[in-house]
This record gives structure tokens, sequence and C-alpha cells, in this order.
């Protein structure tokens, strides 16, 4: 089984965490990252890789069919499945943006001449050796309402030496979802001006065990009793600040070094990426067939689906999970072999599922909250078998039965209700839904940008020349 190393510098609680593996806010989390890694191993995560002769994550595959594109989908969907779409961010998405530049990797070249050779440099590595990848691509909230272009020189990570043998930086970067347990982040800053681009715009790959590097958490969400908290005491992934104090970035992990133009291309290519947002759409799919399902075993635990509200309610979330599916297949079966080979899914479709369910989520976590209403605050704090004094317990078992269920399964099932929608960890995961793809409104500006207006041009000039034969015909 591979062994996750972790990061070198973690803080949490303003102190340095050495072992992250038995800490007790990380534990849980790396034992499920833990589980996911062996699953490599077997289909249909894994397959076997012909040059490595070994089984690798079917994310590094390139698709040149339909079929080998599902086959890629069940692999996002066992890891999906097994963490019910709790963990956003796991490397499997990352996995699926290297691949993606790794596929374009001639492209790139006219921005920096390595770029091809190391890309592939590092995506073999990646596959080989099973590295854990994260990304950290947005810049600390100083002033927003200034361009990157006009923010000061500390609001941006930016190079402070250059040696030949690579670069030395320094500043920060935020929402490195999942970077105390990974080795490695990339990083980019689409800087687009021409001017200082040699300090600004660059893209590259930093390890986690780089000196200098500090990883800057959150506050914890992890839990450790599994049974009170069985979502937090498994899956919470961490979201990060990452200070960079004079870090230093070897030369074979710059991709492209003082290229404005590239950098952002290099952004607009991850926001572009086909094969990642397939990934994050299979994600999304399962996160709500979750919730879907939670809030209509609340809803039969106490038998208010007879009302018709309630039915309405459910009736929608399921609306969400075939809306979404209907998506997936849709990009699926219009997708095509590009010109380099490749067949990838329609990237419209996913574009369409990942902005809906930047709305759909916070949706179903607030009809959850109304199904279940005062029940999530009238839980006991620990379980009912826990109780010291047994006549209690029988009265307890009494109280908090269900109308189809016993007070013990009625309880357990409040009780991942509540995690979703009350508490810290519900809140954190209803936030990151809603602006994980970016700021919502860029995200469906960009839609706009790059939608194929043509067919509906056409279409209107069609029924406005049918008028105007009509009008002819009258004279």
């Amino acid at each position: 089984m591979t062994a996750i190393k972790g990061a070198g510098h973690v803080w949490l609680d303003g102190k340095q965490v050495t072992n992250l593996a038995e800490h007790a806010a990380f534990k849980g989390t790396f034992q499920t990252i833990q589980e996911l890694l062996a699953r490599i191993d077997d289909e249909p995560v894994g397959y076997k890789d012909a040059k490595l002769g070994k089984y690798v994550h079917q994310a590094f595959s390139i698709p040149t069919t339909k079929e080998q594109l599902l086959e890629k989908r069940a692999a996002f969907e066992a890891w999906s499945i097994q963490s019910f779409g709790m963990m956003s961010r796991l490397s499997d998405y990352a996995y699926a943006l290297i691949t993606g530049y790794y596929i374009d990797r001639e492209e790139f070249a006219q921005y920096d001449a390595t770029f091809p050779q190391k890309i592939e440099r590092y995506y073999e590595q990646l596959k080989s050796e099973r590295r854990l990848l994260t990304t950290a691509i947005a810049d600390p909230q100083i002033d927003r309402s200034k361009p990157l272009t006009e923010r000061p020189e500390h609001a941006l990570l930016h190079v402070v030496e250059e040696t030949t043998d690579g670069i030395y930086v320094s500043g920060a970067k935020m929402i490195a979802t999942g970077a105390p347990y990974v080795d490695d982040i990339l990083v980019n800053t689409p800087y687009s001006k021409a001017e200082e681009q040699e300090k600004f715009a660059n893209f590259f790959i930093v390890s986690t065990q780089s000196p200098g590097l500090e990883i800057i958490c959150r506050k914890s969400h992890a839990a450790q009793d599994l049974a009170l908290y069985p979502l937090a005491s498994q899956f919470d992934e961490m979201d990060a600040v990452v200070v960079f104090n004079r870090v230093f970035i070897p030369n074979d992990r710059i991709f492209i070094r003082g290229n404005a133009e590239g950098v952002v291309k290099a952004h607009r290519h991850q926001q572009l990426n086909e094969l990642a947002h397939y990934q994050t759409v299979i994600r999304l799919l399962t996160k709500l067939k979750f919730v879907a399902g939670v809030t209509t075993a609340v809803a039969e635990s106490i038998r208010v689906t007879e009302f018709l509200n309630v039915q309405q309610k459910v009736g929608e979330l399921y609306m969400q999970v075939d809306t979404i599916e209907a998506l997936l297949h849709t990009s699926e079966t219009n997708g095509f072999v590009q010109e380099n080979g490749v067949f990838t899914p329609s990237a419209v479709q996913l574009q369409v599922a990942r902005n809906l369910g930047t709305s759909y989520y916070s949706r179903a976590i607030s009809i959850l909250k109304e199904i279940g209403a005062g029940g999530f605050t009238q839980l006991p704090s620990t379980l009912i078998e826990r109780f010291e004094d047994e006549a209690l317990q029988k009265q307890l078992e009494t109280y908090y039965v269900g109308a189809a269920s016993s007070a013990k399964q009625k309880t357990a099932l409040f009780r991942i209700g509540w995690e979703l929608v009350g508490s810290e960890l519900g809140s954190r995961h209803d936030l990151y839904e809603r602006f994980y793809t970016g700021d919502p409104f860029r995200i469906q500006s960009l839609f706009f940008e790059n939608y194929d207006k043509l067919p509906l041009d056409d279409y209107l000039d069609t029924f406005l020349t049918k008028i105007q034969q009509r009008e002819e015909l009258l004279l």
C-alpha cells in the first residue's frame, strides 16, 4: 500500500503539526485517502500502464473512444461513491488537470520551449509514484477592487531571486484544499501584463516538503467519534493558505517562466479542461444523490412523505439528480474525437452542470433543513445506548423512535443530516460548492463567451426569412 507522507510544515491552531497521520485533526482523512489509493491496484479505479507494467489511476488514461471515456467515469465514480462526494479535491481531479496539460503540451511550447518535456516527465512521475497533488491558484483577498496587475507586490506570489538551477519565490496562495495531505501543489499566477511578467507570471509545481513553504490551515472540522460524526471523522479534507518564504523551485518544476500570455492560457486551460470537469460533475452527481437519499430517509423516518409540500420538495431533489445525470450522459453522447485523437466529453453540458451545481447544492441543503426542521436540534449530545441510566435509556428509545425506524436508527440518520445542514463541516461544504468553480458571475460570463451562438442566429434568421416570405405572398 502506498504510504502517504503529507506536507512538511503544517500549522494548525498556531502550532506546527509534526505527525500528521496520527494527529486528531488529520488522522481520519489520512485513513480515507489511504483506502482510496489502495483501490488503484484494481479495476475500475486503476488500469495497467503498459510502459510502467503496473496499475495507475484511470485519471491518467487518454481516451480515444467513448468506451474508454466511460472507463474513466467508472474510476471517478468509485472514489466519489466511497467518499459520498464529500471529498471535493481528491487528487483524481488534479491528475486529470495534468493529463490535460500533457495532452496539449505542444500548444505551450511557444511560451516555454521546455514545457512539453517537463510536463511529460512530471506526468510519468505523478502516475508512477502515486504522488498526491492539489492546486493553489487564488491570491490572498486583500483588495479585490483592483485587478491582478494593479495589486501591490506583497499581494502576489513573485520571484525574489533567479539562479541557474531555478527560482526563489515569496508570497502566498489561498484555497489549497487538501494541502496537508499532498506531495505537490500546482501554482499559477495568471498575471496578464507584459511589464514585470518575469517577476509575477510563472506556472510551476512545488513540493510540500520544500524549505520555507508553510501551510496555514483553517480551523479543523474533524472529529474522532465515527458514530457521532460519521462525516467529519472521515472527510475533512482541510483548506489552507500556502505561504512562500524564499521557496526554491527547481527548473524541472517550472513549466512557464515569466510569460504573461502563457500563464493566462494555462489558467484558461484549467478552466476549460473537459477531462477535469468530467470528474467534478461526476463527484457533484454523487454528492447530490447522497443528500437526496438522506433527505428521503429523514422524511420517511417521521412519515412526512404523505404531505404534498414535502413530496414537492423532495421531488425537486430528484429533479436535480436527474438533470445533472442527463447532462453528464449527454456530454458523453455528444463527445467527439479531437484533432489530436483524444475523445473528450462535450464541454457545454459539463459547464452547464457545473454552473447549476453552484446553486443546486445550497438549495438541496435548504430542503433538507426544511424537512428535518427542529428534529435536528433535538438530538441528544451522545448516543442513546451511551447513557449511564438504563431506565432513562428505555424512555429515550420511546421518545426518539421514528414512525418507521427505531430510536437508534432515527437518531443516527438525523446526525448525518445535522452534519450536512448545521455543523461547521456542513457550512464549509455549502460555501465550497457555491464558489469552487470560481466567481459564479465570471464563470457564467466565460460560458457566454465560449458558447456557440451561430445556430441560434441561424434559427432566428430562418424564422425572419419565413415571415418575410409570407409578407411578400400577401402583397
